[in-house]
């Protein structure tokens, strides 16, 4: 794994001289405290130390880091860098992108011959599974789309592909998350080795540019830390969930909200003008793919409980409909993941769990409870219910607004595609997309035909 962070060279960017500048600054009347007046002020360690161990943060997080990141697994990705609102990243799609061979995280502990045969074979798979899905996909979409089949097949035969598939991207973070970061990464109930190693380049790095941090660095790595806990099976018995992969309970309409221009702005204005969506919202049980997970967790408002996979763990995957309607394809694709799932057996006996999920593959289903408000849901249906949205979320999330509607909820009829919500408030052009324009007049539909798409 490889981390460099992008940060200003001049002493007087110092996260730490930043941060007691602003902490300063509070108590000065004589203005703005320049963060170059604390590089030499001999109380500076004092100050930085005492506000972050009193649990003055906010003065950490004016600094922040860009990391460039390669090498790490999609897994510990899904885990740690993306399961929590503070945080910004840009990664290599696996949608869009042809993965590589060699892009790989193997267990530490692991038989390397063995993993480096899995993987082969899994990428062999995935490979056939392009070749046989490409022209299905011509077959199906618009004509100024059939250049696009290749990424297409791509997008669905990527199911296959192991939760060790590393990626490389951009992360943004606030010095407060990295030190949540170096504190967690013992408790995480998966890849425990690869998280301690990110943490010690990441450490390193940063003290590399500041090393007054150091004494931060080493009260984080001190703190008690726990990772929460969820029983699911008596969650379930307690609501009474059927058999629906989502389920919808909990909700609290009380307050109304206004989706109006503000909600159809490409800026989202409806995120700074907070309205009465916030004070209400809902529950969901959601059973969905390790990799449409990947993606609904990008919607850092959208909270949600994702527990430790052992306790939870069926084998059980999901199966697009494009796959599930071709027999030659299905064949291959269902005996792709049941080797997948032996060779994980055999492994999870050998390393456990923990270090064994990196054979895992993003089809592999797992459940979690996500809690929305109103306001940041309608956010979220825009751009899960658009046809350019990987069809498992969209589905994931038409069932959401589905339910809403069927329980009468005030304002669920508002939860629309974008190109709807802006063709109804007069938005133009329609369809924000430009050249990625899905070619459909989705806009022009009722909300139960919405759902009918090929892919």
């Amino acid at each position: 794994m490889n981390i460099k962070i992008l940060y200003p060279s001049d002493n007087s960017f110092k996260p730490s001289n930043i941060a007691v500048s602003s902490a300063r600054t509070c108590y000065f009347p004589g203005g703005i405290v320049e963060p170059v007046s604390s590089q030499d002020w001999k109380s500076k360690n004092m100050l930085l130390t005492s506000i972050f161990e009193a649990g003055h943060h906010t003065t950490l997080q004016h600094a922040h880091f860009t990391i460039l990141i390669e090498g790490m697994s999609r897994h510990l990705i899904w885990r740690l860098l993306h399961s929590h609102p503070y945080y910004n990243s840009e990664q290599v799609s696996q949608r869009y992108a042809k993965m590589k061979i060699d892009a790989f995280v193997y267990p530490a502990e692991g038989n390397k011959d063995k993993w480096e045969e899995f993987y082969t074979f899994v990428f062999g798979r995935y490979e056939q599974l392009i070749l046989l899905l490409e022209p299905i996909m011509k077959s199906v979409l618009p004509k100024f789309k059939q250049k696009e089949s290749v990424k297409k097949a791509q997008e669905f035969a990527r199911y296959v592909l192991p939760q060790g598939m590393s990626a490389y991207f951009y992360h943004t973070i606030n010095l407060v998350t990295a030190l949540r970061y170096v504190g967690a990464v013992k408790a995480l109930p998966e890849s425990q080795m690869e998280a301690q190693e990110f943490a010690d380049k990441l450490e390193n790095e940063i003290l590399r540019i500041d090393p007054d941090l150091k004494p931060l660095f080493d009260f984080a790595k001190k703190e008690k830390v726990i990772f929460p806990s969820m029983d699911m099976m008596n969650l379930k018995e307690s609501k009474r969930f059927g058999n629906s992969n989502v389920e919808v309970f909990d909700i609290c309409d009380s307050f109304d909200f206004e989706a109006n221009e503000n909600y159809s702005s490409v800026l989202r204005f409806s995120q700074l003008f907070e309205d009465g969506g916030v004070l209400g919202g809902f529950s969901s049980y959601m059973k969905i793919s390790l990799a449409a997970d990947a993606q609904n967790q990008r919607h850092r408002r959208s909270f949600a409980t994702r527990g430790k996979l052992e306790n939870n763990y069926k084998k059980e995957y999901y199966i697009p409909p494009i796959i599930a309607k071709n027999r030659d394809v299905l064949n291959l694709y269902t005996d792709t993941i049941e080797k997948i799932y032996k060779f994980f057996d055999d492994q999870k006996a050998k390393l456990g769990f923990g270090e064994s999920v990196y054979a895992l593959p993003n089809a592999h289903l797992i459940e979690i409870i996500e809690r929305n408000d109103f306001s940041s849901f309608h956010h979220k249906a825009q751009m899960r219910l658009c046809y350019n949205a990987q069809q498992e979320i969209f589905d994931a999330v038409y069932g959401q607004v589905e339910q809403l509607r069927l329980k009468n909820i005030k304002n669920s009829d508002k939860f629309l595609p974008p190109c709807s919500i802006r063709g109804a408030a007069g938005c133009f052009p329609i369809c924000p997309e430009g050249s990625r324009y899905c070619g459909e007049k989705v806009w022009k539909k009722e909300f139960d035909k919405i759902k009918i798409r090929e892919i």
